[in-house]
Formats: structure tokens, sequence, C-alpha cells
């Protein structure tokens, strides 16, 4: 099958501040996450692209036309998905994670996300977590295979998207059940790669921020970086990253 790079936008002020953004609108990269998504797209250069798929929401577009934009060979095809858009947060979208933490629900989201649905709003939609990790998954399979069929097997591809996102499709490849997937850490402009194998998915790096390439014959330089909440709790929507 294809060769799957899952990469989150990069920083934001909502990040910073600690506020969950969800899908309010006009929320882009600071400037930090711009220096962010510059390098990703540099360290992506060497490894031809020929397609980088983004969620619609803004500062997943920023990131992704950084990567488009870095290409060294023939630029790869742009798209958009809302398949692979932020988590619907309903009520609990652009609050801070500090009042949210402060809610019953935010137990289950650490231990139980499995169960958990958000609130409803008048002007955000509200989903369960296991819908956002279906639509997610659906929408991968079905760009591995329109990649595989235009493009053959081992094409490599880009899918941007968000911290709870990636999270929940890294915890599914590696088999984990979706109330562990709080335990995988996403940063802001973070490699991950998959490969969807007919008996199974190859988790070949997770969360990958600091290596000079991102060659594909050298993965023994795998990195993982973790950063718990003080009180060893997920940063819900995935955390402002360290510099």
């Amino acid at each position: 099958m294809a060769v799957l790079v899952l990469v989150r936008h990069g920083r934001t002020a909502a990040n910073v501040d600690g506020v969950l953004a969800g899908w309010t609108p006009g929320v882009g990269l600071d400037e930090r996450g711009s220096e962010q998504v510059g390098r990703v797209g540099r360290r992506l250069a060497p490894t031809p692209l020929v397609a980088v798929v983004s969620s619609p929401l803004q500062r997943c577009v920023q990131t992704a036309d950084a990567i488009a934009g870095e290409q060294q060979g023939e630029p790869p095809a742009r798209h958009t998905d809302e398949q692979l858009g932020e988590c619907h947060y309903g009520a609990w979208t652009g609050r801070p994670l500090s009042e949210l933490a402060q809610e019953p629900l935010w137990r289950d989201v650490q231990e139980r996300p499995s169960s958990v649905r958000f609130p409803p709003h008048d002007d955000f939609r509200s989903e369960s977590i296991a819908e956002m990790l279906d639509r997610a998954t659906a929408a991968i399979s079905r760009w591995d295979a329109r990649i595989e069929e235009e493009h053959g097997p081992g094409a490599v591809w880009a899918a941007v998207s968000h911290g709870d996102v990636i999270k929940a499709l890294v915890g599914a490849a590696l088999g984990s059940p979706l109330d562990r997937f709080q335990r995988i850490v996403i940063d802001p402009a973070s490699v991950s790669i998959v490969r969807h194998a007919p008996t199974h998915p190859f988790v070949l790096r997770v969360n990958d921020t600091g290596s000079d390439d991102i060659d594909l014959t050298g993965l023994s330089r795998s990195l993982t970086k973790a950063a718990p909440g003080a009180d060893g709790d997920a940063a819900v929507g995935g955390g402002a990253g360290s510099d």
C-alpha cells in the first residue's frame, strides 16, 4: 500500500493560550508555528510526495501549503478533506482547557474516551471521539486506495490534521484500544508515518519533530517525545508542544 506521512499542523496562539480551538474559524499559525511548518516542509522536501491532503481548517491548510511548497520535484496534488478535520467538540469549542478540566466529562475524556460524546452547541457540531476516529480512518483508507491506484504501491503522501485525530489514528494503527489513545503524544508540526499493508498496518515513526531529514530508509533514528500535563492528563486537542 501507499506510505502515509501524518503531519500535525504547526503551533497556534490557541495552543499557547490553552484554548480548545476546535472548529473555530480563523485560527492560524503563530510566528513559531510558521517556523515549524517551514522546517517540516524542508525536512520532507527530499521525499517525493504525490499528494498532500489536509483538514480544511486554516492552520492545517497553512501547514500543507508549506509542505507542498518545499517539494523539490513536481508539485504534489493538493486536496482538503473535512473528514480529516478536528474533532467536533461542540460546547467545549473555544473554551480554556483549565475550565474544561473542572468538568466531570474531563475524566471520561482522559480515562474512557470511547464513551465520550461532546455536549451540543448551537454554533458548533458535536460528535463522539469514536465517531471522530471512524470518519478519519475511513478517509485515510479512501485516500490510501486512491493514491495506490493512481501512483502504485509505495507512493508517499501526506495527511495534515490535528492532535487528537492523529493520536487516534496512530493508536488504531498500533492496535491499541481507543481508551488508550491519550497515551500517545503528537506535537505541533510533528511527523508520524504509517503504512497500511494487507495484513495489518506498520507504524514506522511517531511524533518525530527532531531529525534533520525524513529519508524513509533511515528509520532507525526515529524519535519520540512525551510532554504530559502537570497532573498526568493529556492535553485535549493536542497541546502546544515544546520549543
